[in-house]
């Protein structure tokens, strides 16, 4: 499997990207002062302590369940991993994986480093992958309550909940303590650049923490990753996303209205991005023309949803250049 992401490519960075989901908002002033005056000069603390304290504040656990990872993308390979040597050790075979029906592609890639069958029976897996909200569509994760009920290990990835702009969790309290909580709070805070994300464990998951620790590189974070995520745990951080979700979701308003006026179907979400299906025969090539204008969407193909584009939300003025790079594109490809 192809790794595809959003965002830079060959060309560049994208005049106008609707590729990724990172906050339009963004940069968070407060966090990018407190990565530009980070000390690189040395290393961080190898056991993170005090940062584990302040993100077990901020989220009311124990600092014994928070786990550090270099990213979501170096967590999901390293978890996985795990799942897999458990299978080993208990003389079962190999194990099997549930993959949500549209997900992030590493969740499927390090399944396959790890030569991890897939299964479309929950129960029968010992790792289940959850996103909610769900990437591409920003929508709940079908089924959520039950998947967190299963037996096997179920990681849910929350890097969408700070850009949630309508709706809920669809678990109570004991139900979110029963599975694994990965954050990633560089998209919320704009700073997509700063590689650096956190692990709540269950509760009673203590040797299954420590495993995972001795499976982890020495300083998995840096220094900059170090002061993104304790500036995460600022109230005024936390109160500078809050004002940006509410210019989100006036965006958001304005965006969806745009795209149906070119036409495209437009496909519900609670969240700063959304799918929408353009109607347009080539698509990939159109999207190659849009490129060509500074213009970027995420084809959702990877994600196994045809037909469709992911769009983050972005100010007036990029929704207004889409939309006349769009007819310039169908202008020329008009005969």
């Amino acid at each position: 499997m192809q790794r595809l992401h959003g965002g830079p490519d060959a060309q560049g960075v994208p005049r106008y990207d609707f590729s990724t989901n990172s906050n339009a908002c963004g940069p968070c002033p407060w966090a990018l002062a407190a990565v530009q005056q980070a000390d690189a000069s040395c290393y961080p603390d190898p056991g993170y302590r005090t940062l584990r304290e302040q993100l077990a504040a901020f989220h009311g656990v124990l600092p014994q369940r928070v786990l550090l990872a270099g990213s979501a993308s170096e967590f999901i390979f390293r978890i996985t991993a795990w799942v897999a040597q458990q299978g080993e050790r208990s003389g079962q075979g190999e194990c099997a994986v549930w993959l949500p029906r549209h997900g992030y592609g590493d969740y499927a890639l390090a399944a396959q480093a790890w030569a991890l069958p897939v299964t479309t029976q929950p129960r029968d897996a010992q790792l289940l992958w959850c996103c909610d909200p769900s990437s591409p569509l920003g929508t709940c994760q079908d089924g959520l309550q039950g998947l967190a009920a299963t037996p096997g290990v179920c990681v849910m990835d929350r890097a969408y909940e700070p850009l949630r702009l309508s709706g809920a969790l669809a678990l109570s309290d004991a139900q979110v303590d029963r599975v694994w909580q990965l954050w990633t709070p560089n998209k919320a805070l704009g700073l997509t650049g700063v590689r650096a994300a956190y692990v709540i464990a269950p509760i009673k998951a203590d040797d299954a923490v420590a495993a995972l620790e001795r499976l982890c590189v020495s300083w998995p974070v840096g220094a900059h990753g170090v002061a993104l995520l304790q500036a995460w745990t600022l109230p005024e951080v936390q109160a500078w996303l809050a004002d940006s979700q509410q210019t989100l979701q006036c965006w958001k308003t304005r965006q969806v209205g745009l795209c149906e006026s070119l036409g495209w179907t437009c496909l519900p979400s609670d969240t700063n991005f959304f799918c929408v299906r353009p109607h347009a025969a080539g698509l990939g090539h159109l999207l190659d023309q849009l490129r060509g204008h500074g213009i970027k969407l995420r084809d959702t193909a990877s994600f196994g949803l045809l037909g469709h584009v992911r769009l983050s939300v972005q100010p007036p003025l990029a929704q207004d250049a889409l939309a006349d790079a769009w007819q310039k594109v169908n202008e020329r490809e008009t005969p």
